[in-house]
């Protein structure tokens, strides 16, 4: 087969995880990522210097500083030059979303080659907070005033309801352990049962973690340590112990080089450095929780997932190698279940994000980067799927890599909204009063660990969502020794919550 001189190609990739305890070494995010991309421009080994040629610099958003546009400040620091610089939208899908896009723009001639870079400093800005040290005064890099904006790629939207926000009720930390919870019921489990299960699929993340390199936590815990809350696990969300949560006290960065077939000749990128991206597909689930069918399900991940394998041309038992999104343990299994993933096979080539490492909006990019590694690696040519999720199992964005060109002969993509938007969702009850049943909770935790505050997702008699919550200790407390799902309960109209 003959290949099409504008398919669409990795040849390049870096990983960074900056450890240093001295905040006066540490790099700032836009240095952190120009060096990212500068190790990624290496890796191709090609005979002319790629960043020579960038069309397009994108830039997944960070939070570790403030920056109107941060793929400028990078093309500043590191001398170079662009068409484009451009940034996404927050969300943990946005590096696969914005390589889906890339692959796309290069198959069509829109553009030549693209350098896509992410990243975080937030353990020194953490570290510098505690200390009483602004980051100002650390000599980070800066931009002028008179910036001029980024374009943009992808499209913010809303994830939080005004209901929800007015009640507290809008971050993943509260959101994923109720899907846990849904889950747990779902397969039959025990909250017991149920915690074995989790902490036994977290122990495997965390044994692929110790073997990564660019891993930030590569001492790997057992199931039994995971699950144990204490004083350097304590309870976060219940049934969730800090080693069950994305890991976010990180320095990390990546970058990757995509290009046109022809673009990587031109280069003189050696064959053996190239990735092929076979297929891309983006969709989301309901905007706002509320409105989900059933926390034990995704809609999206399993239309998006479904779909990306079709255009490949695989059954899920031909993907030999996965990275699925690992914010927490519901997470992954959310996707397990989508996409038909029996147990047994391993789900990560990093550890995930509480072990390799999250950071923020960018972990995905370390995974794509990954899993180039894997199939450069690989003698048999095998496809790698990679999957990355935003929000509270919101945004969904699906790869399919290899070493070896698509079997189509191209780079494929599909968004399939249409037919998720078509599917049932739930009424949002605001301002429910009366009797409900408990639907799924989880119980906030203090940073001492004690329970402090029960949320709970409830079933109107109309089966409509409606959301409770209470500060009472003794409820908090018996809800993380006694099996609360399923419950009959009373609302306010205020969202508080009485359970008999």
């Amino acid at each position: 087969m003959t290949l099409n001189p504008r398919t669409p190609v990795i040849i390049g990739v870096s990983q960074l995880n900056q450890k240093t305890n001295d905040l006066h070494e540490a790099l700032g995010p836009i240095e952190l990522l120009s060096q990212a991309v500068r190790a990624a421009a290496i890796d191709t080994q090609g005979a002319v210097d790629p960043l020579s040629k960038i069309d397009a610099l994108r830039v997944v958003p960070f939070l570790s500083a403030r920056f109107r546009n941060p793929a400028l400040a990078i093309a500043n620091y590191l001398g170079i030059t662009a068409r484009q610089y451009d940034v996404g939208p927050m969300g943990g899908n946005t590096p696969q979303m914005m390589v889906n896009a890339a692959c796309r723009e290069i198959a069509s001639g829109e553009i030549d080659l693209v350098v896509i870079a992410g990243g975080e400093s937030m353990r020194t800005r953490r570290k510098a907070r505690k200390q009483g040290i602004e980051t100002s005064d650390l000599g980070w890099v800066t931009e002028p005033d008179d910036t001029p904006a980024p374009d943009h790629v992808g499209a913010e939207f809303k994830m939080s309801h005004p209901y929800e926000i007015g009640l507290g009720i809008y971050m993943p930390v509260q959101l994923y352990p109720m899907f846990e919870q849904s889950l747990r019921v779902a397969a039959g489990e025990t909250i017991e049962e149920h915690q074995i299960k989790i902490s036994e699929l977290w122990e495997g993340f965390a044994a692929i973690a110790a073997t990564n390199p660019n891993a930030a936590i590569r001492r790997a815990p057992t199931a039994e340590e995971i699950r144990t809350a204490g004083p350097s696990n304590r309870m976060i969300g219940f049934p969730y112990p800090k080693m069950m949560n994305s890991n976010m006290d990180v320095d990390q960065a990546a970058a990757t080089i995509l290009c046109s077939a022809e673009m990587a000749h031109s280069l003189g990128v050696p064959a053996d450095r190239w990735v092929f991206p076979w297929v891309g597909t983006d969709a989301h689930d309901t905007p706002f929780i509320s409105n989900r069918r059933d926390f034990a399900e995704s809609d999206a991940i399993r239309t998006a997932g479904r779909r990306a394998l079709e255009l490949a041309g695989l059954t899920i038992d031909e993907v030999s190698h996965f990275d699925l999104y690992s914010c927490f343990p519901s997470a992954v299994q959310l996707g397990m279940k989508a996409l038909g993933i029996g147990a047994g096979r391993q789900l990560t080539v990093t550890g995930g994000l509480p072990f390799a490492g999250g950071p923020f909006n960018s972990y995905v990019m370390h995974a794509i980067n990954e899993m180039v590694g894997v199939m450069r690696s690989a003698s048999d040519g095998k496809p790698g799927l990679v999957w990355g999720n935003g929000g509270c199992v919101t945004k969904h964005s699906f790869g399919i890599y290899s070493s070896n060109p698509s079997p189509s002969g191209g780079y494929q993509y599909d968004n399939p909204q249409a037919p998720i938007d078509a599917m049932p969702t739930r009424n949002l009850a605001e301002n429910f009063e009366g009797a409900a049943t408990v639907e799924t909770y989880t119980v906030m935790h203090d940073r001492d660990g004690n329970p402090e505050l029960f949320i709970a997702a409830c079933r109107t008699p109309n089966d409509d969502r409606a959301w409770g919550i209470s500060r009472a200790a003794d409820l908090a407390q018996h809800a993380v020794t006694h099996d609360l799902m399923g419950h009959a309960c009373q609302l306010a109209a205020d969202g508080t919550i009485n359970i008999g």
